[in-house]
């Protein structure tokens, strides 16, 4: 195969628009992998289409993002939210619309990069009437690590799932994964051939995350007053163990009670009322209140990857006590910024990452030891102005641009 070809691309990303952030919704790490990704192919001279589900009437079937690069937005299941788990009923009529779709329009692809197990299972539909094109898969997140650390019933991901990762690993003919433990994972719990798997971690977007002075940006996101600042960003979920971070705030009240600290939280739906906001929202706000540490905590709700940048360097660190992380993209984005990162040992980042310049936890279950973590280097300011000129540099080499060309090599190889 000719390494400068010019590829066809087919990225599916079903239940996540990669547009999610500009219509409305909230964006979580996919999203921002799929839409970084393509923009970054589509730069090399290779032709995306990204396929997603249309989620409201008022989308547009076909948005010209960039030259070679499009999304479009395909029938899939009733418009508006809905749980992902229910998602998996309309797969059939998202994969008939895009055989549809791509059979009217006269369209060829030289693979399927599908994302998430349901877009894999799309893939699986669409394969034969394509001409039998390979699919190279990401998970993203797999059900039997994340019913690991599962925290209820309701948490579990059930065995249609399991089935559906299991099927997929045997079908795609290459797997990507993030990182070398996940790789494991998937060659030890789903029978995965350590040929077929290509670790590549995610990239940063090294032009919109960087270094902003601190003071202009804690006046533009209209920061509190505060000596230290902790900032968490992500999804409002259980797994992300924000509930740790909560009971390690107070601890450090506690411990020092003249010093002034918040925590801000970025994510989740908090534009209606108390009373609509999400169970897991709900609950952290009646933790805040149970903990006595209301004007500590702020929520700031969801906001665009423009505006991020922002509060990172507003902050003096950032914190993910998450139970289970495939990706840990929010910590490259914090370190492109110049600002230190805590984090649990369960991010497919770590293995990635320089240690000096991460603290990591061993458990989100631990408070105390998260808040001694958060207290070392709050306390420690020379530390953390030291850190601040030396993070960037440990996370240029994980810039788009450079992991676009793995991820090209990957692609030429299943079609050699």
């Amino acid at each position: 195969m000719d390494k400068l070809k010019k590829l066809h691309i087919s990225m599916i990303s079903y239940h996540a628009c990669p547009l999610a952030s500009e219509e409305g919704k909230e964006t979580g790490g996919m999203n921002v992998y799929v839409l970084e990704l393509s923009k970054e192919l589509a730069k090399a001279g290779h032709t995306v289409d990204m396929f997603t589900r249309c989620q409201d009437a008022t989308n547009k079937t076909i948005i010209e993002i960039s030259p070679g690069l499009r999304l479009i937005h395909l029938p899939g299941g009733p418009f508006g939210a809905m749980p992902k788990k229910d998602l998996l009923l309309y797969t059939r009529e998202f994969a008939d619309s895009l055989k549809e779709f791509i059979q009217k329009n006269g369209l060829s692809y030289d693979l399927l990069h599908c994302h998430y197990y349901q877009s894999g299972v799309i893939g699986q539909m669409v394969k034969e009437s394509l001409g039998g094109i390979p699919i190279v898969m990401s998970f993203h997140t797999l059900a039997l690590l994340k019913n690991l650390v599962a925290r209820g019933e309701l948490e579990q991901e059930n065995d249609e799932r399991i089935r559906a990762e299991m099927g997929l690993v045997q079908e795609c003919k290459k797997i990507i994964t993030p990182s070398e433990h996940e790789s494991s994972y998937l060659e030890y719990l789903y029978g995965a051939v350590k040929e077929n798997i290509s670790v590549i971690p995610p990239g940063v977007n090294t032009e919109l995350f960087r270094p902003i002075d601190q003071k202009v940006a804690r006046d533009h996101v209209n920061a509190k007053d505060a000596e230290c600042s902790i900032l968490f960003v992500g999804r409002i979920e259980p797994l992300k163990g924000i509930d740790a971070l909560l009971y390690a705030l107070k601890i450090l009240t506690v411990r020092h009670a003249k010093c002034k600290v918040n925590l801000r939280i970025v994510g989740g739906d908090i534009s209606q009322s108390l009373d609509a906001w999400s169970k897991p929202l709900r609950a952290l706000e009646k933790l805040r209140r149970v903990l006595h540490i209301e004007s500590l905590v702020e929520f700031v709700g969801q906001k665009n990857q423009s505006e991020l940048p922002y509060y990172y360097n507003a902050s003096d660190v950032v914190v993910m006590p998450s139970h289970y992380e495939s990706f840990g993209m929010v910590a490259l984005e914090a370190m492109a910024c110049g600002v230190p990162v805590i984090m649990t040992n369960v991010s497919g980042i770590t293995g990635i990452l320089d240690e000096k310049h991460t603290s990591l936890v061993t458990s989100a279950q631990n408070p105390l030891l998260l808040a001694s973590q958060i207290e070392l280097l709050l306390l420690d300011t020379k530390k953390r102005e030291l850190l601040r000129s030396e993070l960037r540099a440990n996370v240029l080499d994980l810039s788009w641009s450079k992991i676009v060309d793995r991820m090209l090599e990957t692609y030429i190889s299943v079609i050699a």
